[in-house]
């Protein structure tokens, strides 16, 4: 178990990737107590999770404070520092989402495919990764997000967030997920937190193909971009949400109260990838509707950025701590170009349409190619918990065959298939 934390401002390369490479050596050792290990072990330090989550609140605030104190002394924005926060509200939740997840049954392990004439059955299995690497931003929450994903995977790993939340990972780390595997009768190695501030720990991490061979990748912007390509050099595959920005296209058929409901609903927080970023009117209803969404967007204190657009259409604002409360608005001209801009504009994380009529919101749904597409609900849903019931490792939105949308420990498996004898079936798997 990691304790303790490097808070130097620069530490030198080759130590760095040293302390890596030792987390990541812990975590392989640690693994080997997770891929037997029973249902009901795993699910019992899931429960033991939630019940430290609760126990601990007094310490993982207090940590969460010091580093809440440190951002704001930095000029940290108000909306970073919202993702950064630790409430006893937002404990309860972690607590309320580990319980929940403790009560999913596990996948399967084996399943038949084919039972073939010539005497032999197709199984298809599920293995552990073994160890899977994480870079996340600056939210303390996702720490644990992450932990139970590949706890309920039975993966180890070795995690890495943003410098102003180290001390509230840490803290989760000693005060929630250690003690909780041991109590549990599992390793407590088996999730390490990489206890180094300086950012070269997420390049280090990208870097040990032999230990580390899958690394999740959260975060916005060219900097995760950087190390997805990082990543590849080494060999490294990655499932990397480098960008967001959710889409409304506002269609015929949307009357302006749905219209203003769907925009309101879709700002509730500003610092997260799927909030709105881009509203696109359809120029029929453009004159109808414009000015009552401007006048719900001064009351949530949001600007409106009109055309002519003095940045990229899909800029995505929560990228930008100074104009994070501002929303592009757009006309279109019909289902066909909101879905054709959603597409090629934006980062094609998820999409939403606004509208009372079927063919419209069909017209756009089918054209939208992206991970997400919402019908009269706000992309907001595009969240592990929120859409699937389960915390996520991340949002994957490449465009290639694998996970993607919301990532969880369903996603985190490798494919095997074995062909067995048929008589002898049952003394393999318990497939039926």
């Amino acid at each position: 178990m990691t304790t303790g934390t490097d808070h130097s401002a620069s530490a030198a390369p080759n130590a760095v990737h040293a302390t890596v490479r030792a987390c990541a050596e812990r975590a392989a050792r640690g693994a080997a107590s997770l891929v037997n290990a029973s249902e009901s072990a795993i699910d019992a330090a899931l429960r033991a999770m939630a019940r430290r989550v609760r126990s601990a609140a007094p310490a993982l605030i207090a940590a969460n404070e010091a580093d809440l104190a440190a951002a704001r002394a930095g000029g940290m924005s108000e909306a970073l520092q919202d993702r950064l926060r630790l409430t006893a509200a937002r404990l309860d939740a972690m607590a309320e989402q580990l319980a929940a997840l403790a009560d999913v049954p596990d996948e399967p392990r084996d399943k038949i495919i084919e039972r073939r004439p010539d005497g032999l059955t197709l199984l298809e299995r599920r293995r552990p990764v073994g160890v899977i690497g994480a870079n996340f931003e600056a939210r303390p929450n996702v720490t644990v997000d992450i932990a139970s994903q590949l706890l309920k995977s039975r993966n180890g790993g070795v995690l890495r967030t943003g410098s102003a939340a180290l001390r509230s990972s840490q803290a989760l780390m000693d005060e929630v997920v250690a003690p909780a595997l041991a109590d549990a009768g599992l390793d407590p190695d088996a999730i390490q937190l990489i206890p180094v501030e300086d950012r070269s720990a997420a390049y280090a991490l990208v870097a040990v193909p032999d230990l580390v061979p899958l690394v999740i990748l959260r975060g916005s912007g060219e900097s995760t971009r950087d190390l997805a390509r990082e990543a590849a050099r080494h060999g490294v595959r990655t499932l990397a949400h480098a960008d967001g920005g959710g889409v409304l296209y506002v269609a015929p058929g949307a009357g302006p109260e749905l219209a203003q409901r769907m925009v309101e609903e879709s700002l509730d927080r500003l610092g997260v990838c799927n909030r709105l970023n881009l509203l696109l009117l359809d120029r029929s209803l453009h004159d109808e509707l414009l000015p009552g969404i401007l006048d719900v967007l001064k009351r949530l204190g949001i600007a409106a950025s009109l055309p002519p657009h003095d940045h990229p259409r899909g800029f995505e604002w929560a990228l930008d701590p100074d104009r994070a409360a501002t929303v592009t608005i757009d006309t279109v001209d019909g289902p066909a170009e909101a879905a054709r801009i959603a597409n090629e504009e934006t980062s094609g994380l998820a999409a939403a349409v606004a509208t009372e009529d079927a063919a419209a919101a069909r017209d756009f749904l089918d054209a939208y190619g992206g991970s997400g597409g919402f019908w009269n609900c706000p992309t907001r849903l595009l969240d592990g918990f929120k859409l699937l019931r389960l915390p996520e490792t991340g949002i994957n939105i490449d465009r290639v065959p694998g996970p993607r949308g919301p990532v969880t420990f369903r996603d985190l498996a490798l494919r095997q298939y074995l062909t067995v004898p048929t008589a002898s079936v049952s003394d393999l798997s318990d497939a039926v």
